[in-house]
């Protein structure tokens, strides 16, 4: 792998078991994973390994550069689950859906999930970074991720 890395940890005060299927059940990821302000729709699902999901990240309508992959507010991704170790690990291959050569070839992401005092650390490593997608970037997209799996799973957001 040639590209650039970042990694990107958050302590979640949940059990693992919470955390893993919050990035393998489709409406759970959903809630959490578009970064910021975007939005997220998937177009297939297949939660096992080998298995994967097409999702469409949107950027919203308020933001005036069109910044998108696919299209000018769209960054479509093809995600494939490499491996799937509940509740510990998760291994994803990731291309964008782009014609832009600065965002071909594959990146991987690792998902670290480890019981810690407090809840559950989670860790995403993303490795293999295509050259048009800033290092600064994914690692502030991850974290804005991260604080809203926090959210999504607080005690007092669950039934």
């Amino acid at each position: 792998m040639s590209g650039a890395s970042t990694k990107t940890s958050r302590t979640i005060a949940a059990a693992p078991e919470q955390v893993y299927r919050a990035f393998v059940e489709p409406a759970e990821l959903l809630a959490w994973l578009p970064p910021g302000e975007m939005t997220g729709r998937f177009h297939e699902f297949d939660a096992r390994a080998g298995g994967g999901y097409v999702m469409s990240l949107f950027y919203p309508e308020s933001e005036t550069e069109n910044r998108g992959k696919t299209a000018a507010r769209e960054d479509r991704v093809n995600v494939r689950f490499v491996e799937l170790d509940p509740p510990r690990q998760i291994i994803e291959a990731v291309t964008f859906d782009s014609d832009n050569e600065a965002f071909a070839g594959e990146m991987s992401l690792t998902v670290t999930i480890e019981p810690v005092p407090d809840g559950t650390k989670v860790t995403m490593l993303f490795e293999n970074l295509p050259p048009g997608v800033r290092p600064e970037d994914n690692e502030l997209g991850a974290r804005q991720s991260l604080e809203q799996l926090a959210r999504h799973l607080s005690p007092a957001n669950l039934p």
